[in-house]
């Protein structure tokens, strides 16, 4: 599978399940079992490697900011949920996250930004296919500590400053 195919599969499932990220896993599994075990670790990589580089303290003070602050759960399911809204808004995002008010059509904390589900769906997939646990994907881990210089996310002062449009549209409400 092909970073193409990666972002197809991703962006056909999220329409199918029209943005609901429980919804979006569960047909995400659905697709994926229909491929052969290869190719869903092949989607596992692809996956991960893109939940790694999310890891980065900008991106983690944006989602600070969308879902009212964000610990290190959050701030995962967050990446996943992320990868889940594909391939313009994730790079958009990882490449400035203050573009998120701009990228995202809207955003409800109660429903959006978190994609836990999304992150297991390979894995879930994997094993209905082979009756077995995902092998190590050969990938490297994500750093300890995120990249970048850390953000406080209690300085409401602060992060208004790093994300102006995020701040404006999301949490000067």
């Amino acid at each position: 599978m092909d970073e193409t195919e990666f972002w197809e599969l991703i962006d056909s499932t999220r329409a199918a399940a029209d943005g609901d990220p429980e919804d979006h896993a569960d047909l995400l599994v659905e697709r994926l079992v229909q491929l052969d075990p290869d190719a869903v670790l092949d989607f596992a990589r692809h996956f991960e490697a893109r939940y790694n580089r999310a890891y980065h303290w900008d991106l983690w003070g944006a989602a600070a900011v969308l879902l009212d602050g964000a610990s290190d759960d959050a701030f995962d399911f967050f990446r996943c949920w992320l990868i889940g809204q594909g391939r313009e808004i994730f790079e958009g995002a990882l490449h400035e996250p203050d573009s998120l008010a701009e990228l995202l059509t809207d955003f409800d904390e109660e429903v959006d930004g978190d994609g836990e589900e999304l992150g297991y769906a390979a894995d879930e997939a994997y094993e209905q296919l082979t009756g077995d646990v995902a092998p190590d994907l050969g990938i490297p881990p994500a750093p300890a500590e995120p990249e970048g210089s850390p953000v406080d996310f209690e300085d409401d002062t602060q992060l208004a400053r790093y994300y102006p449009r995020l701040w404006e549209r999301f949490a000067a409400q």
